[in-house]
């Protein structure tokens, strides 16, 4: 994968690691799938899902975090969806739509732990 040497766009550092997390499609799946993250942020996540999903799908998740026993419940929206392998590996970029206090400190504390673990 191609280093990326532009100007950072992004509003809060991205921390790499593997999260388990579940997701379904808001609106009229009920079929729910579990994958891992690649990275993590306060406003967003990269994971890898098995299929790709129209940019704009809104995504019902949990994830797991290791500074909370309890998995974490989020909405999010698909940035973007890219095969990574033909009809099988999707790296699926996310944004939240919203974060309560509690979970944004769990999210700032893993993001930070990992950044500095690096």
């Amino acid at each position: 994968m191609a280093t990326y040497s532009g100007l950072e766009k992004r509003k809060y550092p991205r921390a790499n690691g593997r999260f388990i997390v579940s997701y379904r499609i808001l609106e009229n799946d009920t079929t729910t799938d579990i994958t891992q993250t690649k990275n993590l942020c306060l406003g967003g996540m990269l994971l890898t899902t098995n299929c790709k999903f129209p940019i704009g799908t809104i995504l019902g998740l949990e994830i797991r975090l290791p500074f909370d026993p309890n998995p974490i419940k989020l909405i999010s929206r698909v940035l973007e969806s890219r095969e990574i392998t033909k009809d099988i590996i999707y790296d699926t970029r996310l944004i939240f739509l919203s974060v309560d206090e509690k979970h944004h400190k769990v999210i700032n504390e893993t993001v930070s732990y990992y950044l500095k673990k690096g």
